[in-house]
């Protein structure tokens, strides 16, 4: 038994839920609108307060997918009604972030500065030249940029230099000693 796929979404105020015939799901709410084509074999029930998914038959398959959708509806939810969020901090000397019109300017140590457009429906904040914030209404969308960006310049054990989360904590190492 999926313990996830059977727990209901619940609907919060000012967020509507419609699914045409074909599973294909839009959720509307104060910050936006979400779509998401799902299984058709999934039978997905929208209440006025809830959303429940059920699956047809108990093979792996089916078991996986049914988690996997209710987790995804429940994201849809969760962002249209709140939107999510990643900070990044940047270390290093000269290793700093700035916006130009949708780029995203990124000077991280090397001969060149880095430029990542940012995607449709993504929010960039930069409240110091060394933090940036994330936000946007899909879950997806959102971390995936924050990987992006991430990925430029990875935190590295020696000196910690590198684009890191916030919540995220370097294993530092010790270097090389001379010997005696």
């Amino acid at each position: 038994m999926s313990r996830i796929g059977n727990k209901a979404v619940n609907i919060p105020a000012g967020v509507t839920v419609t699914k045409n015939d074909s599973n294909l799901v839009t959720v509307k709410g104060p910050k936006g609108e979400l779509s998401f084509q799902f299984n058709n074999e999934l039978e997905i029930s929208v209440n006025a307060t809830e959303v429940a998914v059920k699956r047809p038959n108990d093979t792996k398959e089916m078991k996986a997918l049914h988690g996997t959708t209710r987790a995804l509806l429940n994201n849809m939810v969760k962002g249209v009604s709140e939107g999510f969020k990643k900070q990044l901090e940047i270390n290093g000397v000269g290793y700093r972030a700035a916006l130009q019109g949708n780029k995203l300017v990124l000077s991280a140590g090397y001969s060149h500065n880095v430029e990542m457009v940012i995607p449709a429906g993504l929010k960039v904040e930069l409240p110091k030249n060394t933090n940036i914030i994330i936000s946007g209404i899909d879950k997806q969308l959102v971390g995936q940029f924050a990987a992006e960006i991430r990925e430029v310049r990875k935190p590295e054990p020696y000196k910690g230099k590198g684009i890191k989360y916030d919540y995220e904590t370097i294993r530092r190492k010790e270097g090389k000693t001379a010997k005696k």
